[in-house]
């Protein structure tokens, strides 16, 4: 059995890792990685926390400048630490997100070694898992990859490249428009990135042309209220993914296109193009200097606009059921429509200049050389806990809740992990500081 370490006896991080055995690893430092160690520590138990880059790194050098978040600050609830600030109905922007990570990181204190890249996971003869990194390799009984689920960003296969005169860069390296050269700008996809970054842009008064693809969209406030605030009191948040309609296939499911920005506002692409916005079906292709498109973009505006009022139909029905009070609101109605598909564009004399790939990522868990993904390169696991007794994964979308890839739920994935590895240890609380992870655990 392994000994319990109790935090006051717990060692500095070493800087060189070769000869190191912990209780468990945690791959990846960020809000997962850090609730994760937080639920660990109350729980009394040995561990050690690697993050290749530093603590929020995503946040602070992938996102743009206007960033915020979409979900209201009283979502950000991370282990012990819920938002405290004066604006819980608010959306933090950027620096107010990092500031929030790194009082976190703070709080946490966490065994934590930065800069520190693990090439390779995988088990000796003995079944302990051996942990190859950029300052050595150690051991542990247990793992959990804390690294989310959005590693490596998509561009579209296409015939031929497009022109070496276009600058092309992707969402994560977008800041401003001041950084993309004059001209006018090609934003490829419509997801919550895409949409955001077409809007900041618009917002500028440059020439967008946004390439639309299938994500759906949903209003902000509807009836009185934030619609998260509807979504939470009717349980949305709370229900597993076995219990969503879609089970697992909702985890591929692109995220609702809507904004914080300003004090939160609906994201209206219709609206975007009366005002200027040039908007196309999904992309299929460029050859002979030409864009050529799928001739889907009514189908697509009109499928966001049904998931946005198929959302207020189920909120109008608890209104109903529950007898609530609300002022009641008129529905959406479109306010442009294509008058025709265009599905080719000859890039010169076009006028763009430039391209912000904004169509998704990728995982990548390349690096754990153990068999425990699908054909697709996704895990395979049951609330993070895979088929290799002691790997977990944390921070995955829709690991169990839709808020499991989020400030909202990665928490409550964090302590229910924490307890499978304390039962799977033999292993027994100390008490740490605060039960609040125990509690989360019992909930769940």
């Amino acid at each position: 059995m392994t000994a319990v370490i109790r935090r006051e006896d717990r060692r500095t991080p070493p800087t060189e890792l070769d000869g190191e055995h912990r209780t468990v690893v945690v791959v990846g430092g960020g809000q997962a990685g850090l609730s994760m160690s937080r639920c660990l520590d109350v729980r009394g138990i040995d561990h050690l926390v690697l993050e290749r880059d530093v603590v929020a790194s995503s946040w602070k050098r992938h996102r743009w400048d206007t960033f915020s978040l979409v979900t209201p600050n009283w979502q950000c609830d991370l282990p012990d630490f819920p938002y405290a600030g004066p604006d819980p109905h608010g959306f933090m922007v950027r620096g107010e997100i990092v500031d929030y990570l790194e009082a976190y990181r703070a709080f946490v204190d966490p065994p934590l070694l930065e800069g520190v890249a693990v090439t390779r996971l995988h088990r000796d003869e003995r079944g302990t898992f051996v942990v190859e990194t950029s300052a050595g390799t150690c051991t542990a009984d247990q793992v959990v990859v804390a690294t989310g689920g959005y590693h490596t960003p998509l561009t579209p296969p296409l015939s031929e490249p497009l022109p070496a005169g276009i600058t092309q860069i992707g969402s994560q390296d977008y800041r401003n428009p001041g950084q993309l050269p004059p001209g006018e700008v090609l934003v490829v996809g419509s997801g919550q990135s895409g949409a955001q970054i077409a809007e900041d842009l618009h917002l500028e008064g440059r020439r967008v042309h946004l390439v639309v693809g299938h994500a759906p969209r949903v209003a902000r406030f509807y009836r009185g209220r934030d619609v998260t605030d509807w979504l939470d009191e009717m349980g949305y948040y709370r229900m597993p993914v076995t219990r969503h309609p879609r089970r697992e296939a909702v985890r591929a499911q692109a995220n609702h296109y809507v904004t914080g920005r300003d004090g939160g506002r609906d994201i209206d692409l219709r609206r975007f193009a009366a005002e200027g916005m040039q908007l196309y079906g999904a992309l299929t292709d460029h050859a002979g200097g030409r864009l050529t498109f799928a001739p889907d973009l009514e189908s697509s505006l009109d499928h966001a606009d049904e998931v946005s009022e198929s959302i207020k139909d189920t909120i109008d029905g608890w209104i109903a059921e529950q007898g609530v009070d609300a002022p009641v609101e008129e529905r959406y109605t479109p306010v442009w429509r294509p008058e025709r598909e265009v599905t080719e564009l000859a890039l010169d004399g076009s006028g763009i200049t430039s391209v912000v790939w904004c169509i998704g990522f990728r995982q990548n868990f390349s690096w754990i050389d153990l068999g425990v993904f699908t054909g697709r390169g996704s895990p395979v696991h049951s609330r993070g806990a895979t088929a290799v007794p002691g790997l977990f994964f944390l921070g995955l979308p829709w690991q169990w809740t839709w808020g499991s890839g989020r400030f909202s739920g990665v928490g409550a994935d964090a302590a229910f992990l924490a307890e499978r590895i304390r039962s799977q240890r033999g292993l027994t609380s100390t008490g740490g500081r605060g039960d609040v992870c125990n509690v989360l655990a019992l909930g769940s």
